[in-house]
């Protein structure tokens, strides 16, 4: 009798440890199953980005790019060099998913639906020839060249010549900047009216007697033309930022007011407005502005 009992006491000790093993080897598998099938892959940025404007924003715009798509290879980034009136008017019309404009928009324009977003400050270097005795300007002389009231180099300290005056096509931000610093819009002679910065160093370079205006990051690192001091100061990155040098104006991004941009389009515009591009900004002459 003792001999049955302790043999049905084994055996019911022997199912109870086989079903606590059972239910063990369940729930952990089932958990990690469910976990797996919960982690989802990170979207990739996809898509086109057109830019259409400033001639004068092409190195900026364009290390801009170069570097969101090392970053981002999903995406194409395209700039159509047309000038800032053509930028602008691509902003406003959606054929351009941003505009460049080298000059603030004007208040018709942002009523007409439009917003700037400035992401650099530029010079507006006064270039003569590299060959020419002249070193400094004061605004108020370039405005008296411009406007043919000085014609001659001798007035302002060069050799004897016949100034001639190259400057930037109508709708140029270029030309808008400048023309308003020096009080001569509407008003300026020109012997040539060109419609690229690169037209009017090229065409400066070429004439001893010419000046020209083009923006400080074309003119940097070239010897055919030379860049003149106004009023005593320099066209530098530090002197447009401190605001000491007179002729300066902004880099301008154009958007549509209230409209969105595609995913590719808003991400190009962050970064471009970011802390995170002002060495590249910097590098292609233009002094940023994020902070």
């Amino acid at each position: 009798m003792k001999k049955t009992l302790a043999l049905i006491l084994t055996l019911a000790l022997s199912l109870t440890a086989l079903t606590g093993c059972g239910s063990k080897t369940e729930t952990p598998a089932d958990t990690n199953t469910d976990n797996s099938a919960q982690t989802e892959a990170p979207a990739t940025l996809s898509g086109s980005v057109s830019t259409n404007g400033s001639t004068s924003m092409e190195k900026v715009i364009g290390a801009l790019s170069e570097q969101f798509m090392a970053d981002n290879s999903g995406v194409t980034v395209t700039y159509d060099p047309t000038g800032s009136g053509a930028g602008i008017e691509a902003a406003s019309n959606g054929s351009a998913d941003i505009g460049l404009a080298s000059r603030a928009l004007k208040d018709e324009e942002k009523a007409g639906g439009l917003t700037e977003t400035v992401v650099a400050l530029d010079g507006i270097a006064v270039i003569v020839n590299a060959d020419s005795k002249v070193e400094n300007l004061t605004v108020e002389q370039i405005g008296k060249i411009f406007t043919g009231e000085i014609t001659d180099w001798s007035e302002v300290g060069g050799d004897a010549g016949t100034i001639s005056c190259i400057g930037r096509e109508a709708g140029s931000g270029t030309r808008d900047g400048f023309e308003s610093i020096t009080g001569t819009k509407d008003a300026c002679k020109l012997d040539q009216e060109l419609t690229s910065t690169g037209g009017v160093i090229e065409a400066v370079a070429g004439n001893p007697n010419a000046i020209g205006y083009a923006s400080l990051s074309a003119v940097e690192g070239k010897n055919t033309v030379k860049a003149v001091t106004v009023g005593g100061v320099a066209c530098t990155e530090e002197t447009v930022l401190n605001g000491s040098y007179a002729i300066q104006r902004p880099f301008v991004l154009v958007t549509k007011t209230g409209e969105t941009l595609s995913p590719a389009a808003q991400a190009f515009f962050d970064y471009a407005t970011s802390s995170a591009a002002s060495q590249l900004i910097k590098a292609a002459g233009a002094v940023p502005v994020a902070k």
